[in-house]
């Protein structure tokens, strides 16, 4: 891995591509001073790319292709392309600079495997197994980069993780069943007595609905235990956090019984800023 400095263009192709698609992590960066911002940026665009393999190809094997490339450029296996891959500069950059371990990345890849098919989310333990190594792993890795690492963080990231994960699974329910993927526990359906094809189908159902609300009691629950965990950790790696505020929002939503769960409804970024400025102001965030 190259020690030289990364080029300031791949710090803005970085913030491009993390406001273009995960605008919520992006904006909680702006709440952090601009050296960390940056370290930030180049680890949410990596996220970024490794979650949208899925969207990029039409079949499996070009998508386990990806994510290999990315396996090898993390072990230091692949000799060509990564100059020209701003991502992958800046993230190894970042790497090189805070002495961060590969290995969380290198599961989260692995992880990832699970989106190139259609088998469907088995169980509970499964979903949880598969938010601890993606959207834990990056809370986890991302206070890293930061702060020095503690037993609090880690269970801190956890929790959140896990409460960000299961509120996306209920967010991309719609556009998830449309091309046949199944996050939402197989366990959770059959226990109220519906199945993946009936969500395939794309009609919300009570039963539907009843595993829905499992779910999202399951999120709410490791929310509330987040937020109780933030004054556990230094002021400084609160603003990585910032996200648990839309997710709160997103899950209060979810609850309203007159929301369909097939037809997303986009939160707007003016409302997304706002969100995450008040709740920087607020006393959770230490404001």
């Amino acid at each position: 891995m190259s020690t030289t400095e990364a080029p300031k263009d791949g710090a803005a192709f970085c913030a491009d591509l993390v406001r273009t698609h995960d605008f919520v992590r992006y904006a909680s960066t702006l709440f952090m001073p601009g050296p960390e911002r940056r370290v930030l940026l180049s680890i949410y665009a990596f996220n970024v790319e490794i979650s949208r393999v899925r969207e990029q190809v039409s079949q499996p094997l070009p998508g386990e292709m990806r994510l290999q490339w990315w396996t090898d450029t993390l072990a230091g296996a692949e000799h060509g392309g990564v100059e020209g891959n701003p991502v992958a500069s800046e993230l190894l950059h970042t790497i090189n600079r805070h002495g961060l371990p590969v290995e969380p990345l290198a599961r989260l890849i692995e992880e990832h495997q699970f989106d190139l098919y259609n088998d469907p989310m088995p169980s509970m333990a499964a979903l949880e197994g598969y938010l601890d190594a993606t959207a834990a792993a990056l809370f986890s890795f991302a206070a890293r980069a930061v702060a020095r690492p503690s037993g609090e963080i880690d269970h801190l990231a956890r929790h959140a993780g896990l409460a960000q994960g299961m509120a996306q699974v209920i967010a991309t329910l719609g556009r998830d069943a449309s091309r046949q993927q199944l996050f939402l526990p197989l366990q959770l359906l059959q226990q109220h007595g519906s199945s993946k094809e009936e969500v395939f189908a794309g009609k919300p159902t009570p039963k539907i609905r009843a595993a829905i609300d499992q779910l999202a009691g399951e999120a709410q629950g490791h929310l509330k235990a987040a937020f109780e965990l933030l004054a556990d950790v230094p002021s400084e790696v609160r603003p990585i956090f910032l996200p648990l505020a839309h997710v709160r929002r997103e899950l209060h939503r979810a609850a309203r019984a007159d929301v369909d769960p097939f037809l997303p409804v986009a939160a707007s970024r003016l409302r997304i800023l706002w969100t995450l400025w008040r709740a920087a102001r607020s006393r959770e965030f230490g404001g």
